[in-house]
């Protein structure tokens, strides 16, 4: 039996062009290999999943590559490419940080330093999660971060740029990476999924997307468990909502739609439905927040791009948004918020939410009576 390859490991990028996400780093480097401007100690700090690690080791192999391509890419056909393919290259050197912290692993380190490479032109040195270093360590690796070796680049990677003391930050160049967008780790899942010929519907990838917060990695290991748990080789929304616990959208347009017809009762018996599901209450209050903010990007077309959902959901924002007016999303935001803030507190937690909803359904009415009684101050005056 084929021993399984997480995605993650699978398509990960093996060159600048195929990293996900982080253009503003990957033209950088390439700029300042093909002008020979490479600085000689790198710190790439950023959220965890968004290509630290996998920047680090293509700037490696690339560095070292015996034939570039016109795009000052790494060929992986030369020597160098090739060893460093099949993790047996000499000349980088990879240190996690977290569990070598202590001042005589970081002098090993620096003794390494000395001797200057047997091929290639450079030795790379990848410490990851540098930010576990001791201070003690981070002190003796000072002078060698000053003043390598023409030979030595040092390539740092951090989640927590903060923790790392101000000399050795004022000793790198400094790269920030970025969220990945939504629309990027959603067209990079299509892309896994055509090439492993799974079949999927666009809002289950928005989904994952959207679940992942940014990380690129953390949306692979849902795509991976998601594929797992289908039957087939296919990937639905119902079953994505259903694996990761997930409140479908739909129920939050029922719940408006019941608002607007200021329904307390239609209401109140939605979110019964959603508690005998097995939802907190503080999660939907979220993520009817959530909603109204989303709508509110609706009603003005310069905002709509703001709004990271599919096309077919993007309607259906669009149609209701036509429905509500400003005025009683911002009071319904307001609530919301309150009812959020608020929630830990309450004893009857239940009640507290449901207090809310019938705030809102009163909302229509409220905000049409101040409407008539402007009016009729406007006639007097």
């Amino acid at each position: 039996m084929e021993n399984f390859v997480v995605s993650a490991r699978k398509y990960r990028p093996s060159n600048f062009k195929s990293v996900v996400g982080q253009q503003h780093i990957t033209t950088t480097l390439k700029n300042a290999i093909k002008n020979n401007h490479l600085a000689q100690a790198f710190l790439f700090c950023g959220p965890r999943g968004v290509g630290k690690t996998t920047c680090a080791r293509i700037l490696a192999k690339t560095i070292n590559c015996e034939n570039l391509t016109a795009d000052f890419e790494a060929c992986n056909t030369c020597d160098s490419c090739k060893a460093f393919n099949t993790n047996s290259s000499f000349n980088v050197h990879e240190l996690d940080a977290a569990s070598n912290n202590s001042v005589e692993d970081i002098r090993n380190l620096v003794d390494q330093v000395r001797y200057a490479p047997q091929k290639g032109n450079y030795k790379i040195y990848i410490i990851d999660e540098v930010h576990m270093l001791s201070n003690q360590a981070f002190n003796a690796f000072l002078k060698t971060l000053e003043e390598p070796p023409k030979y030595a680049i040092f390539i740092l990677a951090t989640t927590e740029k903060h923790k790392i003391i101000p000399t050795i930050l004022s000793r790198c160049q400094i790269f920030d990476f970025n969220r990945i967008q939504i629309k990027d780790i959603a067209d990079h899942l299509k892309y896994i999924a055509s090439e492993e010929t799974i079949t999927f519907e666009e809002e289950a990838l928005r989904l994952i997307a959207t679940k992942a917060d940014g990380a690129l990695r953390d949306a692979l290991s849902i795509f991976d468990l998601i594929v797992t748990y289908s039957a087939g080789r296919k990937l639905t929304y119902e079953e994505t909502i259903a694996n990761l616990h997930i409140l479908d959208y739909d129920y939050y347009f029922k719940v408006t739609d019941a608002l607007l017809e200021e329904s307390i009762s239609k209401v109140l018996l939605v979110f019964d439905e959603i508690l005998k599901k097995g939802f907190d209450g503080q999660n939907f209050i979220v993520g009817l927040s959530e909603h109204f903010r989303d709508l509110m990007v609706c009603k003005d077309p310069t905002t709509i791009t703001l709004l990271q959902v599919s096309e077919s959901a993007q309607q259906r924002y669009k149609e209701q948004a036509a429905q509500t007016s400003l005025t009683f999303l911002l009071s319904a935001l307001n609530i919301c918020n309150q009812c959020d803030i608020h929630y830990k507190a309450s004893k009857n937690q239940r009640l507290h939410v449901e207090l809310a909803l019938m705030k809102l359904a009163k909302l229509p009415h409220a905000i049409t009576l101040a409407a008539l009684a402007q009016e009729e101050t406007k006639k007097k005056a």
